[in-house]
């Protein structure tokens, strides 16, 4: 995984990768939600072992990466939020409503606040 730390030596890189991460966990969790509401039997369990999977790779990207994910925390749940919000509309086709927009705007002004403010 020494590639993988290079890249998130840059601010750029390091942003990848939690976009990255971000939509491996999104993915997974789509993943345990077609199981729990779309499907019965065979086709359930096997949603829950593919979202199992995905989670599992996700967490192993991310820790991986040795990125300072505490520092990057606020950016990561910005990006988490969006990503989920891409998913819900193309893979469920479920449009955010305005709570969902006006709580997203209080999610990045909060990431930004918890990336930026230098103490």
């Amino acid at each position: 995984m020494f590639q993988l730390s290079q890249i998130v030596s840059s601010p750029f890189g390091a942003f990848a990768v939690l976009a990255a991460a971000a939509y491996l966990e999104v993915q997974g969790d789509a993943c345990f939600q077609a199981g729990l509401r779309h499907s019965s039997g065979a086709k359930q369990i096997g949603w829950f072992v593919a979202g199992t999977i995905v989670l599992v790779c996700y967490s192993l990207f991310l820790n991986s990466s040795r990125i300072d994910f505490g520092k990057l925390l606020g950016i990561y749940v910005v990006l988490f939020f969006f990503v989920a919000q891409v998913v819900a509309k193309l893979q469920f086709h479920q449009s955010p409503t305005k709570p969902i927009y006006l709580g997203g705007a209080f999610v990045a002004v909060g990431g930004l606040i918890m990336t930026l403010w230098k103490s």
